[in-house]
């Protein structure tokens, strides 16, 4: 064991910091044993200090400024939980081109400016570590790099938001308004006061970002993801799906495409099969189904947030920089100087659910059929519910077809005289499995 510690400065110390640094303390012989040398927090980085906390670290360790942790020669790692980009951003800059070691839960720091990052980790030689930006708990980063490194990754299929997850899964449950679900989320801790960046998707999108980032070895333009969010579900189109043999998740989707290999990265609320595994992730749990040509289909399940989930990924890359410290250097299968052949949104193919309200007259079915095919989609199922009043639902799964299609149909759907309501379209993932010999 090196007679030195790895001397860390924490920058925050909200939920994620505070359980760092208890499960450092609680498991420090336990991680010094497992990893080589000791870890030990010499800095705390908080925006208060006056701050009363639930976890009260020694007040030498703590200061309001976190330049203090980028300027003290003897911090051999940073480890940035401070939330948000600009100052996030700041501090990595600096510790990086220090020859610090960074690890970081930030996923939306990354998205937004890992590229720039990537680049100075690579050019600097010291590693930049992330596993507590994707699902929490889950080690689907070092997966990938690590377990997973003889695969070519085929697909990604991931439930990696739990506020999402949550509020689909009380809609299905309960049989509750999206609004009313959300409420409950809240009050329960699990959807901040300002659930905007869970419910439109883009938490869920940085993490596709990152994980088509590693897939794919170059770097993937967020301006180029596709992401939709929840809130335009319907208890209605819950319950259609479950007549239909589906449950609805919020997917993010990364899966390669055609003989160019051309990337698929997107993020959308989706039907999956009731029978599949991913449907039976209830609650504000998280699941990752990678597929990868050697190894067949792997399933990764759990917390995918929360205090001890997301700071046992942290330490899980303090001991990484116990590695880093002793020589063994890894960084990251992402080439930020290379971008990512992304599919066009409008050029994948999946088959969809698509609900919409319409006057209840004969022939609104056969042109609706009709704009459908002129597009080049054929209808597969049909649930006309029962209506005595002049509006009626109709309910349909469509077959594989281009999104840019199926988006044209409905354009012109949606200005037909006989519909009275924005159409409501949801792609329908088959995510048959693939078994190996």
């Amino acid at each position: 064991m090196d007679a030195r510690a790895l001397q860390i400065g924490l920058a925050g110390f909200g939920n994620v910091g505070a359980g760092v640094y208890l499960n450092l303390v609680r498991n420090g012989d336990l991680v010094a044993a497992r990893c080589g040398c000791r870890l030990e927090v010499r800095r705390i980085a908080v925006r208060d200090v006056n701050r009363v906390r639930a976890v009260d670290p020694p007040a030498a360790l703590v200061t309001a400024d976190w330049r203090e942790l980028a300027a003290d020669p003897e911090i051999d790692v940073i480890v940035e939980l401070m939330g948000g980009v600009s100052e996030a951003y700041d501090l990595v800059k600096a510790a990086l081109e220090a020859g610090r070691i960074v690890v970081t839960g930030n996923k939306a720091l990354l998205a937004e400016r890992g590229r720039e990052l990537f680049a100075l980790a690579r050019e600097r030689g010291v590693p930049l570590l992330f596993e507590a930006a994707v699902a929490g708990g889950i080690p689907i980063i070092k997966a990938i790099q690590e377990s997973l490194v003889g695969n070519r990754i085929e697909s990604i299929y991931g439930i990696v938001n739990g506020t999402c997850n949550y509020i689909l899964t009380r809609m299905q449950e309960a049989g509750i308004a999206y609004a009313e679900a959300l409420e409950e989320a809240q009050r329960l801790g699990y959807a901040e006061a300002d659930p905007a960046l869970d419910v439109s998707g883009w938490d869920a999108g940085h993490k596709a970002i990152l994980l088509g980032s590693l897939v794919s070895g170059a770097w993937v333009d967020p301006g180029s993801v596709v992401v939709e969010g929840i809130e335009h579900i319907a208890a209605a189109d819950i319950g259609y799906a479950e007549r239909l043999g589906y449950a609805v998740k919020l997917l993010a989707v990364i899966r390669r495409k055609g003989e160019a290999g051309l990337l698929e990265v997107r993020v959308q609320p989706s039907l999956v099969p009731s029978q599949h595994m991913l449907a039976a992730v209830h609650g504000v749990f998280n699941a990752v189904l990678v597929r990868g040509d050697v190894v067949g289909d792997a399933l990764f399940y759990g917390s995918g947030a929360g205090r001890d989930p997301t700071s046992s990924a942290v330490i899980s890359d303090l001991g990484e920089a116990c590695r880093a410290k002793r020589g063994v250097i890894q960084t990251a299968l992402i080439n930020p100087a290379e971008e990512a052949a992304l599919l066009p949104v409008d050029e994948s193919f999946s088959h969809y659910y698509l609900r919409l309200n319409v006057d209840n007259l004969p022939g609104v079915l056969a042109r609706v059929a009709a704009l459908l095919g002129d597009h080049g989609a054929g209808i597969t199922t049909v649930l006309q519910p029962e209506t005595e009043g002049d509006s009626a639902e109709l309910v349909m799964v469509l077959g594989d077809a281009p999104y840019g299609s199926i988006r044209r149909a409905l354009r012109e759907i949606a200005e037909l005289d006989c519909t009275r309501e924005t159409p409501v379209l949801l792609r329908l993932e088959p995510l048959e499995t693939r078994a190996t010999a």
